[in-house]
């Protein structure tokens, strides 16, 4: 694992805990190639935060990541409400993208 994704576990459980390292935590993990842990991750980021709409996005990300394209979808679903109800208009967008790609890939059309 890279020094980036040791760092941020080194915070884990510590008074910094909370959605924005569980969201970079996740994210290192994905760029890393490590999509199943960012994803258990990114689930508690928005546990921490349930209106955090970019974590939404990148669960979504990770799940398609690991081939779940309908865990994804259902992210992306949950993301697509949270930024609506915030205002998170382009975020909102991008999610509504993905997960029209994902429900193709489900549908298989």
């Amino acid at each position: 694992m890279s020094d980036r994704i040791a760092s941020l576990r080194a915070h884990v459980g510590g008074p910094r805990d909370g959605a924005l390292l569980r969201y970079s935590l996740g994210s290192a993990l994905l760029d890393a190639g490590h999509a199943a842990e960012a994803v258990a991750s990114l689930q508690t980021a928005v546990g921490f935060d349930p209106a955090y709409s970019a974590a939404w996005k990148l669960l979504g990300k990770a799940c398609m990541a690991q081939d779940r394209p309908e865990a994804a979808a259902e992210a992306w679903r949950q993301g697509i409400r949270v930024a609506g109800t915030r205002g998170d208009k382009q975020a909102q967008k991008e999610m509504q993208v993905f997960l029209r790609r994902a429900e193709k890939r489900i549908t298989g059309s």
